[in-house]
């Protein structure tokens, strides 16, 4: 198992530091319009809660590629990959004019949730300027799901690690107005994402001409859509998609729901959940990792080695939660200084952050098993306990408790110790699912034939 931990943390690694470079985008966007003003926060922040979940439902269904592709070289099919990634990217081209049109017209959402209007009128400028990136995101995210399925986690990485000092100067230079360019605050911040979603896509266009992708047959030739592809696409796809989609949208309902409770809860909310998801990008990643090891030992038809890489990487992810408690509970004060100087708003993550470090075990350890599950193509069964899980046991606990529906009214405290619930739900039926199909032939048999 030394070989196999070797190969699992050299394809983890560059995962890990890509996630972390997107991640730094969205710290970027919340901490320069948090400096610029509260109100530019709070806009930024309610236009994150649209874009992200969408942006992950669609995302999420090409994230099928990776095992899709894995289980291919596992089996020795390489020819065949080229084929299958032609088929994702006609499937992102029409996800990313979806993605566009659904952007630009979520205002009735936010309303819906009686946001402060000040905060919706910057969160859809900031939105209608970042909808111009996601025919080029969705394009990119294919192109890099696939090399990742290759093995080749490296690329990915280098272009984000590339692109976190674009978007941050351009943000820089966007918000205050730098060098001639109009000052548009929050707004600025989606233009600088959008550029830097076609900068990505096109330095992925510059680089993907490498042996090791030219071998699959993918320029051989332009194949027209084929609906059988498709469909294994979709079939593996569409349930992660909609995995990605509830979690996100559960923690975006969430922040709406806030936002109706005041502009400190708002900011302690923002900062909460982008320090949870800092937390939780090193065991997505290492799921990721596994769905690749897992997919390519399924290929080759290896199940009890394919087993063996997906109990290590739950074991490496639970040592992680522990250690990423303790340093949430050792640096709740701290850590939100990196974003605001608001005593309220600092008073009140400090506490938010304290039940983000209680619940890191079952975050950290459902995210790495759900990943490996997805490398034996087992994709339905997690989105039914998601669906469970953070819609009827995380969204109802944190109304009633964060509302006060039952006469316990903990504000935001309530909401996030309703999400600590449900993804406990999640973790706990994630480790029975994946030990009966790590151990089930006929089940790994038959996801391997979609």
């Amino acid at each position: 198992m030394k070989s196999e931990l070797n190969v699992l943390l050299r394809l983890s690694a560059p995962m890990i530091a890509t996630q972390f470079f997107i991640m730094g985008m969205g710290f970027v966007d919340t901490a320069m319009s948090g400096q610029y003003s509260s109100l530019d926060l709070a806009g930024v922040a309610m236009g994150g809660v649209i874009l992200w979940p969408l942006f992950m439902l669609f995302a999420g269904v090409l994230t099928a590629l990776t095992p899709m592709v894995s289980q291919h070289v596992g089996g020795g099919r390489r020819l065949a990959v080229g084929a299958l990634i032609q088929q994702g990217i006609w499937v992102a081209m029409i996800f990313g004019v979806i993605l566009f049109l659904l952007v630009r017209i979520s205002e009735p959402l936010l309303i819906l949730f009686d946001v402060a209007p000040e905060a919706v009128s910057i969160a859809m400028a900031y939105l209608k300027a970042a909808s111009w990136g996601c025919p080029a995101v969705m394009l990119y995210v294919t192109l890099r799901y696939a090399c990742e399925g290759l093995g080749q986690t490296l690329l990915p990485m280098l272009i984000a690690g590339t692109t976190l000092p674009i978007n941050a100067g351009l943000n820089y230079v966007l918000i205050y107005g730098l060098f001639g360019a109009p000052e548009l605050g929050g707004e600025g911040c989606g233009w600088a994402t959008a550029i830097t979603m076609w900068f990505e896509l096109g330095v992925m266009l510059l680089v993907i001409r490498r042996p090791w992708l030219r071998n699959t047959g993918l320029f051989e030739r332009v194949l027209k859509p084929k609906l059988a592809t498709i469909k294994s696409i979709l079939q593996v796809g569409l349930p992660i998609g909609m995995t990605m989609f509830l979690e996100m949208t559960v923690f975006s309902l969430v922040s709406l729901l806030v936002g109706s409770i005041g502009i400190a809860a708002i900011g302690a909310n923002t900062i909460g959940g982008n320090l949870n998801w800092f937390v939780f990008v090193i065991p997505m990643a290492l799921g990721s990792a596994a769905s690749i090891r897992v997919g390519y030992h399924v290929g080759a038809k290896d199940y009890a080695l394919a087993a063996k890489v997906a109990r290590l990487s739950v074991l490496i992810s639970a040592t992680y939660a522990f250690l990423a408690s303790l340093v949430l509970v050792l640096g709740r004060e701290v850590l939100p200084r990196i974003y605001t100087s608001d005593p309220a708003v600092l008073a009140l993550t400090a506490e938010v952050l304290l039940i983000v470090a209680a619940y890191q075990f079952f975050d950290c350890t459902q995210a790495t098993m759900i990943g490996a599950l997805r490398g034996y193509k087992d994709t339905q069964y997690p989105m039914i306990i998601s669906i469970i899980g953070y819609w009827l046991i995380a969204l109802p606990v944190g109304t009633i408790l964060g509302w006060g529906l039952l006469g316990w009214n903990l504000g935001v405290l309530g909401f996030w110790i309703g999400l600590g619930c449900g993804v406990g739900f999640v973790a706990l039926f994630a480790i029975v699912r994946l030990y009966r199909t790590s151990r089930d032939v006929d089940r790994i048999a038959r996801f391997s034939r979609i």
